[in-house]
């Protein structure tokens, strides 16, 4: 039986959901009206997992989830609404220790909350399994630790990146999947890389389309690296982090000039988007294997993990989140038991780990 704890302001979502839990089975639910009132019920019913409103009256969910993260960790889904400001609120909720979140359902929740409550229930459970560790502010950490070490200068091929010369120019490309977790791991990791590194970098992480802006705006801000989401077919260029936009796919192809990244329909036979396997598959049909480094960080769900084992079987270089870090180590777990991860490194140890590969191709 899982102790969950749900927190809105609204009384009929708390119905709801708390019906949609106790109908599923395998629940004890308690319910709190606001942040002050979760804060007691996080010590007197002691929950296995919390379900946080972002925006509610007096102590919001942030302040409220930040007290739970110092009083009494334990995993917490934060349920936002589906706006600029809630994106950038839900992305700070990550960034404070939330383990996963879900946007909240518009219009009437009555009649929504068919499609919502499975996906809830779905990331309750997994958060479940979920063991909050120190590493959960890890790029506070590391950043207050002060500036990256040096890494290798860029090699001459670089420049004919951004000049967009054809795929034969690139030097090399860095392919990074992530779902649960996913934003806070990647800050840690792209914070640490300088402005100079000289090889692209391509992200996939799990999110909503009305997330993924929110998410490159806040690494542009956090990176020496340019960080900038696909919305249409763009150049693969040295200095650039380019993350997928949600509810679609993104794959590598060619035209006259170069290599470009674009957006493309979901592909209704994956269970993820953006997908991994699909960004992976497409940079191999790109590029050869030995000029393509994949990542695999936290997760849920093994999406990456074939299309890696394959890059690693074919001459390419993988690497995959350990677990002692991992929020949920689904998807860098399913790597290494494919047996497709040349390197399995601490979240803090990525970073070092990629520049010592793109410094010896």
């Amino acid at each position: 039986m899982i102790k969950i704890l749900i927190v809105d302001d609204s009384a009929l979502m708390r119905r709801v959901l708390g019906a949609a839990f106790e109908q599923d089975g395998g629940f004890s639910v308690a319910f709190a009206r606001d942040g002050a009132e979760a804060l007691v019920q996080l010590h007197a019913f002691r929950p296995e997992v919390i379900t946080l409103d972002v925006q509610m009256p007096g102590m919001g969910g942030l302040r409220c989830l930040d007290r739970i993260m110092v009083e009494r960790p334990c995993p917490v889904v934060m349920v936002s609404s589906m706006t600029t400001q809630g994106a950038a609120a839900t992305l700070e909720a990550l960034d404070l220790g939330a383990v996963d979140f879900v946007p909240k359902p518009g219009g009437v929740v009555s009649l929504a909350i068919d499609g919502f409550a499975p996906i809830l229930i779905e990331k309750v459970r997994a958060a479940s399994q979920v063991r909050i560790r120190p590493s959960h502010r890890l790029a506070e950490r590391l950043r207050a630790r002060g500036p990256a070490p040096p890494q290798p200068p860029a090699p001459p091929a670089a420049a004919a990146i951004a000049s967009g010369g054809p795929a034969e120019a690139l030097p090399g490309l860095v392919i990074i999947g992530t779902s649960t977790g996913g934003p806070p791991a990647l800050e840690a990791v792209l914070s640490q890389l300088p402005a100079s590194f000289p090889w692209p970098i391509l992200v996939a992480q799990h999110m909503p389309a009305a997330f993924t802006d929110s998410l490159a705006r806040r690494l542009d801000g956090l990176c020496a690296l340019q960080v900038k989401e696909v919305t249409r077919p763009m150049p693969i260029e040295a200095g650039y982090v380019h993350i997928a936009r949600g509810d679609a796919d993104m794959i590598v192809s060619q035209r006259t000039a170069g290599a470009i990244v674009l957006p493309t329909p979901a592909n209704p036979a994956l269970r993820w988007h953006p997908s991994v396997d699909r960004l992976v598959s497409s940079a191999m049909s790109q590029l050869p294997p030995q000029r393509l480094i994949g990542i695999l960080m936290t997760g849920m769900g093994n999406d990456g993990a074939a299309s890696m084992a394959a890059l690693l079987q074919a001459g390419g270089r993988t690497i995959a989140e350990a677990e002692e870090t991992a929020i949920v180590w689904g998807m860098p777990g399913a790597l290494v038991k494919a047996g497709g991860a040349g390197i399995i490194a601490p979240l803090e140890a990525i970073a070092a780990r990629l520049a010592g590969l793109v410094a010896t191709p």
